[in-house]
C-alpha cells in the first residue's frame, strides 16, 4: 500500500521530539471511568482488564495494549479509550502480567513478542460480550505484539477488523541500540529503574530461579533482557529474543487492515523501524511517518492526540 501522507501539524512548542515525548509521558492527564475485570489464563496466571463503555450499547470494541512498564491508566491508553467511547465504541485497556499493581503468579511475565495473552483477551471479549467488530491498538511494545500477532495469522477471529500500531519498534535490536545512546539516557535509566525494582520483587517470590547477585550486575536494558526476559521466556539470550520477536519479519503476512504511525523524530526508533518496503508490498499495511510526534507524543487540540483521531478514522475507513 502506498505510504500515507501525514496531516499532523503539532503546536510549535511540541515540534521537538524530546519535549513532546516527555510532556505526553509525565504531564498529560485524562479522566476516565473504568471497571476492572480479572481473567484467569490457561497457565493459571491472571490479567487485569480495565473496561470503559460507550453511553449507548455497542457491539464494537477497541483493545488497547501499553508499552514497556506501562499500565491501563496511562494517558496514551485512557486517551484513546475515552475518545472511542465518545464515538460509541467500548474499550479495554489491558494490563500486561505484573503491570496492574500486583505481581503476577508465574516467573514469566510479558515481553515484546508474547502474543498468547492478546489472543486470550480477544477470545474473552467475544465469548463474554459477543462483540461483532474488534479493533486493536498498541503503543510501542504493545504495538509490536499486535503486529506480530496479526503476522503470525494463527486463529485470528473474524471479529478482528483492523489495527493501529503507534511508535512501534518493529526492529527490536535496532531500537535497543537507540535506547542505549546518550540522547536517550533519561528514558533508558527510567525504564531500567522500574524494571529492576519489579525484578527484585519477583526474585523474592522465585529465589530458586534468580539470585540477587545477577540482578546487581544489571546495568543496561540489554543486561536486563539477558538476565531475565530471555531466560524467563525460553530464548537463548537477549539477541535471540530480539531476532525472534521483532514484528518486521511478520509484516508481509498481515492480512488485517493495519496502520503504522511512526514519527520521524522518534528517538527510540532506528532506521529499520520505518518499514517502507513492507508497506509498499502489502495492500493491508499502511505506513504514516509524521515529521513530528516523538515517541507517542502526537499532541493535538483539546487533549485528543493525533494518533487517537487517526485510529478512529482508520477503523471507519477500513470497515
Amino acid at each position: 500500500m502506498p505510504i500515507i501522507e501525514t496531516k499532523y501539524k503539532p503546536p510549535f512548542y511540541f515540534k521537538n521530539g524530546f519535549i513532546s515525548t516527555v510532556y505526553s509521558g509525565l504531564f498529560r492527564r485524562v479522566t476516565l471511568k473504568q471497571e476492572r475485570e480479572r481473567i484467569t489464563l490457561k497457565d493459571n496466571d491472571f490479567l487485569d482488564l480495565d473496561w470503559s463503555f460507550s453511553e449507548v450499547k455497542s457491539d464494537k470494541l477497541i483493545i488497547l495494549l501499553h508499552g514497556l512498564e506501562g499500565h491501563g491508566q496511562r494517558p496514551y491508553m485512557t486517551g484513546t479509550a475515552k475518545y472511542f467511547n465518545t464515538n460509541n465504541i467500548d474499550a479495554i485497556c489491558v494490563n500486561f502480567r505484573g503491570c496492574s499493581g500486583e505481581n503476577n503468579l508465574n516467573y514469566h511475565s510479558y515481553h515484546s513478542g508474547f502474543t498468547a495473552d492478546l489472543h486470550a483477551v480477544i477470545q474473552h471479549a467475544i465469548t463474554s460480550r459477543n462483540y461483532s467488530d474488534i479493533y486493536l491498538k498498541g503503543i510501542s511494545l504493545g504495538a509490536n505484539i499486535i503486529l506480530k500477532y496479526l503476522g503470525e495469522a494463527i486463529n485470528i477471529p473474524n471479529q478482528v477488523k483492523s489495527a493501529i500500531a503507534v511508535s512501534v519498534p518493529v526492529d527490536l535490536y535496532g531500537s535497543c541500540k537507540e535506547l542505549h545512546k546518550l540522547k536517550n539516557k533519561p528514558f533508558h535509566d527510567r525504564f531500567l529503574k522500574d524494571l529492576v525494582k519489579h525484578l527484585k520483587e519477583k526474585q523474592q517470590l522465585f529465589p530458586e530461579q534468580l539470585n540477587i547477585e545477577a540482578i546487581k550486575d544489571i546495568q543496561t536494558l540489554l543486561d536486563f533482557d539477558n538476565v531475565y526476559t530471555s531466560r524467563a521466556h525460553g530464548f537463548e539470550d537477549a539477541l535471540d529474543y530480539y531476532v525472534k520477536c521483532s514484528s518486521l519479519q511478520f509484516l508481509p503476512s498481515i492480512k488485517t487492515p493495519t496502520l503504522i504511525i511512526n514519527a520521524l523524530n522518534d528517538s527510540f526508533l532506528s532506521s529499520e523501524c520505518y518499514p517502507v518496503k513492507e508497506a509498499k508490498n502489502n495492500s493491508n499495511l499502511y505506513l504514516e511517518m509524521p515529521i513530528h510526534g516523538g515517541h507517542a507524543g502526537f499532541i493535538d487540540k483539546n487533549n485528543v492526540y493525533y494518533n487517537e483521531k487517526r485510529a478512529l478514522s482508520f477503523v471507519k475507513e477500513t470497515n
